[in-house]
């Protein structure tokens, strides 16, 4: 019988760290790296679970990395994003925010569609195509583990479960690997960023060096200062999130954070009070890279081997759809200005992995040409309740086609 290794919190956390502080040398070091946009925390995570990998295919003893510490970073970064938001930011986002949001429906009838066809050609039941399309691609693992359910309730696919976390495995690389590079290239090739200048570090653009720099103004007062006002933020989402569950609703944690920070940071602006946006920014920067390093090293990548040649497959057919919906659809329609490439890069995160790829995709991006708290307003609201909504009714619409019928 397989054996388990389970590191505690602190066990956990001390890896991590130490996995985000060698990929910050590593990306210090490596020009290709730096050259692709690819964040450090992406390289350290990445390098534990493929150890974690040699050590399964050796020994056969998995690492089941803890996860409190985890979920709680995700809920702090969303947070201070917004803290950072201010109602005429949300009134702007019209528009755009509906010609993304159309775009998103546009990808997910295509994730699913190719993924059927691609399942189709290996022999394999249509549901493992949802599974291998908006279900991991858009959904990731939460969103395809609980469609495997479904598809083990309604069609008796018994490995459906394990063809799921195969696929959200692979679309979280995927998406971490292509989306910064893709990004990069729009802003070089159009001409539409430029580096800051020596010494200064624009409000959204934190740094992914291997030392990042404080944010200049950024004290341990105004430090503290944001952790309190996150507090806040976080205990007001769990309460939005008990009122909601108590009116039959659910809402992402994530999301009732976001928006907690959204009302306390403009009734603050409308009293009057300064926020500490250095401090927020050091918050946000923080629990984002940790948050992603320690997400990254708890793949299980082994999951993957019994179905490595359509998972693969399938991973540069998507690839290659989002690229074009991102390159040749939506930055266009959003006027193929800088803001337009930086929000290209966050759509390809959460299209083709999760929101914290595509937060540190647009970080990455952000803090090598410039800030657009734009593009991260945009993706964050299309990123949370629309996409999850939508991907759900689109993957019911597909299970209604005949090709279910008969399978």
């Amino acid at each position: 019988m397989p054996a388990t290794w389970n590191p505690g919190e602190t066990t956990t956390v001390i890896i991590g760290l130490l996995a985000l502080v060698a990929g910050m040398a590593v990306y210090g070091r490596s020009r290709w790296l730096r050259r692709l946009n690819i964040p450090a925390a992406v390289v350290g995570g990445l390098a534990v679970s493929t150890g974690t990998l040699a050590l399964y295919a050796a020994t056969g003893t998995e690492v089941k990395f803890a996860d409190g510490l985890r979920d709680l970073l995700l809920l702090v970064f969303f947070s201070t994003i917004g803290l950072s938001a201010r109602l005429k930011a949300l009134r702007e986002g019209g528009g755009p925010l509906a010609l993304l949001c159309l775009s998103v429906v546009l990808l997910l009838v295509l994730q699913n569609a190719a993924g059927i066809l691609v399942v189709s050609a290996f022999g394999e039941h249509p549901f493992y195509g949802l599974l291998m399309g908006s279900a991991s691609f858009m959904g990731g693992p939460g969103t395809a583990m609980a469609w495997a359910r479904e598809a083990q309730l309604t069609f008796g696919l018994e490995r459906a479960p394990e063809i799921g976390l195969a696929a959200a495995t692979v679309a979280v690389v995927t998406g971490a690997l292509v989306s910064g590079p893709i990004a990069g290239r729009l802003v070089e090739r159009h001409g539409l960023g430029r580096l800051p200048a020596a010494g200064t570090a624009p409000a959204q653009a934190r740094a992914h060096g291997p030392a990042p720099e404080p944010v200049p103004g950024a004290t341990v007062r105004q430090v503290l200062e944001a952790l309190l006002l996150v507090a806040i933020a976080l205990g007001a989402g769990d309460l939005l999130n008990a009122w909601a569950r108590a009116h039959g609703q659910v809402l992402p944690g994530f999301l009732t954070a976001m928006l907690a920070g959204v009302a306390l940071s403009n009734a603050l602006d409308f009293a009057g009070r300064r926020i500490p946006m250095e401090g927020v920014e050091q918050v946000g920067e923080l629990a984002l890279q940790v948050f992603l390093v320690l997400s990254l090293m708890s793949l299980r990548l082994w999951a993957v081997g019994g179905v490595i040649l359509p998972m693969l497959v399938n991973a540069v057919v998507q690839t290659a759809l989002s690229a074009l919906v991102a390159v040749y659809v939506l930055f266009r329609l959003l006027g193929r200005d800088y803001n337009a490439a930086v929000t290209a890069g966050g759509f390809l995160g959460f299209g083709l992995s999760s929101m914290p790829v595509a937060m540190a995709t647009m970080e990455q991006i952000t803090a090598r040409y410039g800030p657009s708290p734009r593009a991260f307003l945009l993706i964050t609201l299309c990123g949370s309740v629309f996409v999850d909504l939508s991907n759900a009714l689109i993957i019911k619409a597909f299970l209604a086609l005949p090709v279910f019928a008969a399978a």
